[in-house]
This record gives C-alpha cells, sequence and structure tokens, in this order.
C-alpha cells in the first residue's frame, strides 16, 4: 500500500483523452523549475468584458485538463478560463507528487495572468486540485477561492480511508489546506457533495473551521464525490459563489 500510494493518488493511467481541441482555445506551456514542460488551455470568454476574470482551474487527480477548462467554460462562459495539465498528466512531462504540483501552481498563475492580464483571479479547485488552490492562496494574490469537495488535510482523508493503517509516518503526499487558507487573506467559497464517499464530510468541516473569510457554503443534498458535477443544484452553486466572491 505504501509503496503505491503515488500510483493510487496519481492515476495518469486512468485519466481519459482530450477531445478535439475547443474552438479559439489557445494552447499555453511554461517550464518548471527542474526544465519540465507543463501544457495549459486557454478558453477565452465568450462575450468581453471592461474588468474581465480569469478563472484558474484545478482538476481532480483522475481529470483531463482539457476536460476541466471545458467544464469552467460551461460554468463561466463569460470568463477567461485556465487550466494546465498537472505535471506527470500527459501531454505535461515529470512525475506528479503532492510538493511538485504544490510548486507549480505558483508557475501556472503567474503563466496565465500574463497571458490573460485579468482584472481579478478566481482559483477553482475540484477534489485533490482544492487543496492546490488553497496552497496557492498562500502565496500568489487571489481575489476568490471556489473550493469544491474540499478537505483540511490530505493525510486525514488517507487515514480516514485505511483507518487499520498507520497512514502518518509513512504518507508522502500532504497537502494541508487549512494550514495554507489560515495564511491567506482571501475569500473561499465552499461547496460540497452530502454523500461524498470519497472526502468524508468531517474533513470538510474541519476545513470550514479554519478558513478565517468563508463567504459562501453549500451543501448539495444527496450528491456524490463524482456525480456532483452532473447537478443543476451544483451549476447554480458555482455561480452564485462567484458572484458573490466578486462583490
Amino acid at each position: 500500500m505504501f509503496e503505491f500510494q503515488s500510483h493510487l493518488i496519481f492515476p495518469t493511467h486512468a485519466v481519459p483523452r482530450a477531445g478535439p481541441f475547443p474552438p479559439r482555445a489557445q494552447r499555453l506551456s511554461l517550464k518548471t523549475k527542474e526544465g519540465q514542460e507543463l501544457v495549459g488551455i486557454h478558453i477565452p470568454a465568450d462575450e468581453g468584458s471592461a474588468e474581465r476574470t480569469l478563472i484558474l482551474g484545478f482538476g481532480g487527480n483522475a481529470w483531463n485538463a482539457q476536460d476541466v477548462a471545458e467544464y469552467l467554460h460551461q460554468l463561466f462562459p463569460d470568463e477567461e478560463v485556465v487550466v494546465f495539465h498537472y505535471r506527470g498528466y500527459s501531454p505535461s512531462q515529470g512525475s506528479p507528487s503532492a510538493e511538485a504540483l504544490i510548486a507549480d501552481a505558483p508557475l501556472v498563475y503567474d503563466n496565465a495572468v500574463e497571458e490573460v492580464r485579468p482584472g481579478r483571479v478566481v482559483a477553482v479547485g475540484f477534489s485533490i486540485g482544492s487543496g492546490i488552490a488553497a496552497a496557492l492562496a498562500a502565496t500568489r494574490k487571489l481575489d476568490g477561492l471556489i473550493l469544491v469537495t474540499p478537505f483540511d488535510s490530505l493525510k486525514a482523508v488517507a487515514q480516514s480511508m485505511y483507518p487499520w493503517l498507520p497512514i502518518g509516518p509513512f504518507f508522502e503526499h500532504e497537502i494541508d489546506a487549512a494550514s495554507a487558507l489560515e495564511k491567506a487573506q482571501v475569500p473561499v467559497a465552499i461547496i460540497a457533495a452530502q454523500r461524498d464517499e470519497i472526502i468524508p464530510g468531517e474533513r470538510t468541516e474541519a476545513l470550514r473551521k479554519r478558513v478565517p473569510e468563508l463567504t459562501f457554503d453549500r451543501t448539495i443534498a444527496g450528491a456524490g464525490h463524482n456525480d456532483i458535477y452532473a447537478r443543476s443544484e451544483f451549476h447554480e452553486a458555482a455561480r452564485e459563489a462567484l458572484d458573490r466572491l466578486k462583490l
């Protein structure tokens, strides 16, 4: 179990291939500090505005970044959307780890801001991506965070999934989202799934208690960790959360 934890947490083999490149979308690229290429996608807003908002997306551990970008564009068609494939997720190079993804997030932010020149930046993190987005808030200026099915500590989530194993001393991929948010002065929106079978409710509740500025909080009734994204209640909550963060 411990030897294969990276394979379990970052199942790059299970990530579906992206479909055709969306119309008007732009391919982005940057180099990590180790010289590895990360590939991203920018989907422009359908309608321009005087003060553009950049939606910076961080997907779940089995999401293709292009799918994340297209999903975010459907949710927020009037905003600029940028999402990068995580390190080790094709076509990005390297090997994924919590440390690597956290280190890459500020580079993704800098690249996206340089590309879009937005009036504001809102990071949206799904599942494990909620922890990456939270970590980014401690290092870069964000105008808001939307965290979907979030957790306080990835190690605590792993321990809850395998309560009979001594996870703590051997866990290599900690993402301490709660500690990162305690250091960040940023409005936070949380959207949880009532029947989340991956992120226990107590882990999301532990995060709520440590967020200094919780601006929006919604739990989608009856939703699970994965089917939440197809629910109209979630779509409405996500748009309401963004509107609240813009105030």
